[in-house]
């Protein structure tokens, strides 16, 4: 049976996998939890319920995806039936990350595998313990000519990167994802570049500030700010901040109490390196709120930072941690000064009851996707893109999206015999005014 044109074939794959997630998630949670001290909520809403969630909906919906498109033909073609086929790529290489290495890796998988690719996988070798847990499920659930899981650090992945692959989809740093896109190039690789950038969030003077704050405050805590779509600073209206401030760090110490080190519900920075650069963006900071660290378990607090200077390494680099400056504006003229100094970025969240400030910010700025009134939420809806644009990323996935990334889209025109309409053919002779003529109605 061939997987790469057999959809039940496909679907009863994705289906296994399901059974054998499901049978782990305990033992997915765990090593989480061993690897960054990933709370177990965290783990069910963000990394294992995600991934059997978008399971459910693959396999339900697997059979309409791959079904060949039927389109309205073109006159010049009657008669004729039109038609979109998907094909697989063929061979796809699929490279994860660390800060939700489960979630990150198998939902690419779980698309590719629908659309009927070969898959290797490399996932982080940051997350030793999940991907020790990934490979034992890949393994229980596909034959070796249908996935692969190949683990080791960055070496094993720059030499990964030297094959020729049909199909290339990496979730990572803009650094990381710059060399993926050239050694794609050399190939004329199709890939789809899931990155980040410093994503804002606005916070003006009509906004529900208690609520903002405990849904922004919530934003960043999640993964310890290790979210490509964390909110990475916040420009709040010069009159509303020192209230605003204030709620901020009230639902910080709400949600983790006066000692964030001893919650349960709060995650540590990956390794060491990563600490120590979370630690370098507080040099020479005005801290508001936070600031203690743990080096022995890799702790830092939820920390803010009173107006940095725009010439600082917090703003000059994603923040990718738990630290969150807080520049105020007085009009939108600074909040465009400060946006339009940096690349586009993966998200941007707008807290504002104000429609027309909303609707002219949605406009005036060039970002992956985001909220208003709310953090993060919009990955939540499998029917609403993720992707990046410009530096942030290129390409889109979740739902539907994810099979079509992973798909060729392949246009068919099945052309009618019985009948041959003779005016394309040459010798053309006086045709020109005929055709022209029929142009002007087609």
């Amino acid at each position: 049976m061939n997987h790469r044109t057999d959809i039940n074939y496909r679907k009863e794959s994705l289906k296994k996998l399901l059974h054998v997630i499901t049978k782990n998630e305990d033992a997915i949670i765990k090593a989480l939890y061993d690897d960054f001290k990933k709370p177990a909520f965290e783990a069910v809403l963000t990394e294992t319920n995600y991934v059997i969630s978008d399971l459910k909906e693959t396999i339900k919906n697997i059979s309409s995806w791959a079904k060949p498109k039927k389109v309205w033909g073109s006159l010049l073609n009657f008669p004729s039936s039109d038609f979109i086929y998907s094909e697989p790529y063929g061979n796809v290489l699929i490279l994860s990350p660390w800060n939700y290495p489960f979630q990150l890796a198998l939902c690419p998988l779980v698309a590719a595998v629908a659309a009927g690719n070969k898959v290797t996988l490399k996932p982080s070798e940051l997350t030793p313990n999940t991907s020790a847990i990934i490979s034992k499920i890949i393994s229980e659930t596909f034959p070796v000519k249908d996935v692969v899981v190949i683990t080791g650090d960055a070496t094993i992945a720059a030499d990964l990167l030297k094959k020729r692959w049909d199909y290339i989809f990496f979730t990572g740093s803009v650094g990381v994802g710059k060399i993926v896109a050239k050694a794609a190039a050399e190939n004329l690789t199709p890939v789809t570049l899931e990155l980040g950038g410093k994503s804002p969030c606005i916070v003006d003077e009509t906004a529900n500030l208690e609520l903002s704050a405990r849904r922004i405050a919530w934003g960043k805590i999640i993964n310890a700010g290790q979210t490509c779509v964390a909110p990475d600073y916040i420009l709040v209206h010069h009159k509303m901040k020192d209230t605003f401030v204030k709620f901020l760090i009230q639902e910080i110490q709400k949600a983790l109490g006066p000692n964030p080190e001893e919650s349960p519900d709060y995650a540590r920075i990956i390794n060491l390196k990563n600490w120590e650069r979370q630690l370098s963006l507080l040099e020479g900071q005005k801290i508001l709120f936070g600031g203690e660290s743990n080096k022995d378990s890799l702790y830092l607090a939820p920390t803010l930072l009173d107006n940095p200077s725009m010439d600082s390494l917090v703003m000059k680099e994603e923040i990718f941690g738990p630290v969150l400056p807080i520049l105020s504006y007085e009009s939108e003229n600074d909040i465009e000064k400060i946006i339009s100094s940096f690349d586009k970025p993966l998200s941007l969240y707008l807290f504002s009851e104000n429609k027309s400030f909303i609707d002219e910010v949605l406009k005036k700025y060039s970002f992956g996707g985001g909220c208003i009134n709310d953090t993060v939420m919009h990955l939540v809806n499998n029917r609403l893109p993720f992707g990046g644009v410009g530096n942030s990323g290129m390409g889109a996935y979740h739902g539907k999206l994810s099979f079509d990334i992973f798909s060729h889209q392949k246009s068919i025109v099945k052309r009618g015999t019985w009948l041959d309409v003779p005016l394309r053919y040459a010798p053309y002779n006086d045709k020109l005014k005929t055709i022209r003529q029929l142009l002007k109605w087609i």
